[in-house]
């Protein structure tokens, strides 16, 4: 990893649909009703190294994203990755003073003076790079002028189909092109870590009608994401993230060890069947002793598996079987 991804923080932010407008105000109309639908924005900030949110703070829809950009949040040394939505040139000067780097997108109507332009080629005759040194100056009403100085980084996205000129501005004047583009890149994770939230718990229906019963609901899907991440990075086996999901979603009212069942779950299986054989064969020699059938067809009886000598349900509950005359 380079020496700047420890320091690495990404911001960002989700808007969930909500059943009304009244308590969080939503941002449009319906294209079929004309009415306003509610909306909450989920403002997250997560550590690149991490990848489970560090700081969330919830606001109606109709919130600017740059409310969730608060220099006083960071210190000297820390990178900051996000959006466009988030350009505020007197926040940006404040992280600046405060040795804080940001890298961001540009936005097309954006005004500034240049004070440098270099263009860099390929032996080819293409433009691998260009970078510009820019001035930004904005004016407060009953304060004074901002200015804040800062480094455009234009280049040529070769990942997308079709090849995009993509303009990301930061206010690193020393930092490696190579470096601006990647850190840029590592946006990307926020965006999946919302994905892999929206997939796996989806708020499409609320228990509450108030403003705490929807943040409640919010705050325990981020809790159940994060026992999952948590026990996703204690197993050794290989699982994804939607398949452990799942699987942990069957297990949830059973008596198990979820580490020794997720790390192996074939072995234990395998114990499970054992288990049902010897009791299958025990009842054909004495079945009066330890089962009772139901109605001469079928046979009720707890499983126990045992996991590194200790006796422990096997949390498969009370399993079904024809009987074995």
């Amino acid at each position: 990893m380079p020496a700047w991804f420890n320091r690495l923080q990404i911001i960002d932010s989700t808007t969930i649909s909500l059943f009304s407008n009244l308590i969080f105000k939503g941002v449009g109309r319906h294209p079929k009703t004309g009415k306003k639908k509610g909306s909450i924005k989920v403002h997250t900030n997560i550590h690149a190294n991490e990848f489970v949110p560090s700081d969330i703070k919830f606001t109606s829809a109709a919130t600017n994203d740059s409310f969730m950009l608060k220099p006083a949040n960071y210190n000297d040394g820390d990178i900051i990755a996000m959006d466009r939505a988030y350009i505020d040139y007197a926040r940006f000067e404040e992280l600046t003073n405060r040795g804080v780097t940001y890298v961001t997108k540009m936005k097309k109507n954006l005004v500034y003076d240049t004070l440098s332009d270099t263009m860099y080629m390929l032996p080819c005759g293409l433009m691998e790079c260009r970078v510009q040194v820019v001035e930004f100056r904005k004016h407060i009403k009953g304060g004074e002028n901002i200015k804040h100085k800062a480094r455009i980084v234009t280049y040529v996205d070769p990942a997308k189909k079709k090849a995009k000129v993509i303009s990301l501005l930061t206010n690193d004047m020393t930092m490696e092109v190579e470096d601006i583009i990647d850190i840029y890149r590592q946006r990307w994770e926020i965006e999946l870590l919302f994905k892999q939230l929206k997939q796996n718990f989806p708020l499409k229906y609320f228990y509450g009608e108030s403003a705490n019963a929807i943040k409640i609901q919010i705050w325990v899907t981020l809790i159940a994401n994060l026992l999952l991440m948590v026990i996703k990075k204690r197993i050794k086996r290989s699982w994804s993230f939607s398949g452990l999901a799942s699987m942990v979603r069957i297990m949830l009212m059973y008596y198990v060890n979820c580490y020794t069942f997720l790390e192996e779950p074939e072995k234990d299986w395998a114990k499970m069947v054992q288990v049902i054989r010897e009791g299958l064969t025990f009842y054909k020699t004495s079945p009066e002793s330890h089962f009772r059938t139901l109605g001469g067809e079928v046979v009720l009886f707890r499983v126990l598996a045992d996991s590194n000598e200790m006796e422990k349900a096997a949390c498969f509950g009370w399993l079904r079987f024809t009987e074995v005359a």
